[in-house]
């Protein structure tokens, strides 16, 4: 006999599928809503796809060894200069695929809905662990390779080396990667000169240890994010009309007279491989702190040319694991899609020659496929004691083209002096060296 306090076991909802939500049948007097009765902008949200991931995973790679498809040995590494592998056993060399002909990463642009992910690109699992132990299939020994410093391992024994190809949940494995074309001695070369040129208002300190033979090659992870969108921005735009002066010696000012219009304009647009840092601490732009934003003027790199993930490209070089998922990335996304829009419709506004404040902006993605992928740098860095932890300056060579630029501490009395010695503004600064004697 069942207790009478207990009511009875409510029967189980039927479920569609694993993960499904269940089916439960409507209340009375409720109905499903007709799409078309909602908002434009819940409406696109609720009939938008959900996102998918584009699978860029490579399975011949998965149990770790990249193997030379003529021989099968392990110990392969990337030919510098170029983008071909090669078998250090028996010469031979290979092309790996580009991932824009491989997944048609550039096509249908404009057809683009909702959000597609490709596999390396997926969000991050927080308990994911760093270290991965594989089992050599020569020896049988473990090989254990930690994905916060590095991608590849030999093995102790038999000297079959591994490289981390699974995409696994942790972010270490991106899509693609872009290897390395400007060797250390030409990055230290082009280091050395750029500071050369600034040498004369360095920092003492500086100088004494510049070293640039110190420099590291590091692959950064980026989001290469195409996208389809829609822009409209509103304001004001002004035409001048008379230009004229009152008063006279030191009270003498321009006025100028103009004719102010209503301006508005709409522009549907798309992106092709705009790159966007996916780690928090590269993408921290605090320029009291560092001077992360100086790797961001060595743009752009050749992302077309990229390669299908091989862990091979990486032996020789350090990376930096991505630490950020779509979703946080998506208003830094919006803040480039916004500028790019205001780049498209800047050339029909030119006759407004006092120029247009925007004073209202809207913006629609319509859809946007992300990819993973490590891009090549060639870092030298030095730190500058000072309050709150001093400065980070880098110098910053593109490991694709060589371009270069980088933050050089400096003295600032020297840059004082040369502001007397040139001339330029020379009472204010003799005025300002009497305050600092006295």
């Amino acid at each position: 006999m069942s207790d009478p306090k207990t009511p009875p076991p409510l029967p189980a909802a039927p479920v569609t599928g694993p993960g499904s939500p269940r089916d439960v049948p409507p209340l009375p007097g409720q109905f499903p809503v007709d799409p078309a009765t909602l908002p434009g902008a819940i409406r696109d949200e609720l009939e938008a796809p959900d996102p998918v991931a584009l699978d860029t995973s490579a399975a011949e790679l998965k149990d770790g060894l990249n193997r030379c498809p003529k021989c099968g040995a392990t110990d392969v590494r990337l030919r510098l200069g170029t983008d071909v592998l090669v078998c250090q056993y028996c010469r031979h060399e290979w092309h790996g695929a580009r991932v824009e002909e491989e997944f048609g990463l550039g096509e249908g642009l404009d057809q683009l809905r909702g959000t597609v992910i490709a596999s390396g690109a997926r969000d991050i699992e927080a308990d994911a662990a760093s270290l991965m132990s594989f089992k050599c299939t020569g020896c049988g020994a473990e090989v254990t390779v930690n994905t916060e410093t590095t991608m590849t391992a030999r093995c102790h024994w038999c000297r079959h080396v591994f490289g981390v190809n699974e995409q696994v949940a942790n972010g270490a494995v991106p899509d693609a990667v872009l290897p390395f074309h400007i060797g250390k001695e030409d990055a230290v070369a082009r280091i050395r000169q750029f500071v050369d040129k600034r040498r004369l208002f360095a920092l003492k300190a500086f100088k004494e240890q510049f070293t640039p033979e110190n420099v590291v090659g590091v692959y950064l992870p980026y989001m290469i994010v195409d996208g389809n969108a829609s822009a409209a921005v509103a304001g004001k735009g002004e035409i001048k009309t008379r230009e004229y002066t009152r008063g006279s010696g030191d009270k003498k000012k321009t006025y100028y007279d103009a004719d102010v219009y209503q301006v508005n304009r709409a522009v549907d647009f798309t992106v092709d491989d705009l790159p966007l840092e996916s780690s928090s601490d590269r993408g921290n732009l605090d320029t009291r702190v560092n001077t992360n934003n100086i790797i961001n003027t060595i743009l752009p790199f050749d992302t077309k040319n990229a390669l299908k993930w091989n862990a091979s490209y990486l032996l020789g070089f350090t990376s930096e694991k991505r630490n950020l998922d779509v979703e946080r990335m998506r208003p830094r996304l919006e803040d480039q899609l916004l500028s790019i829009a205001r780049a498209q419709v800047e050339g029909s506004v030119r006759r407004y020659d006092r120029g247009v404040r925007w004073e209202r902006e809207q913006l629609e993605v319509h859809g946007t496929r992300w990819v993973s992928m490590y891009l090549p740098v060639w870092l030298y860095s030095y730190h500058q004691p000072g309050r709150n932890g001093g400065m980070l300056h880098y110098i910053a060579v593109n490991g694709r083209t060589g371009e270069t630029m980088g933050s050089v501490p400096v003295q600032q009395w020297k840059l004082l002096l040369a502001a007397l010695a040139t001339g330029t503004f020379i009472e204010s600064l003799v005025l300002w060296f009497l305050v600092v004697a006295s």
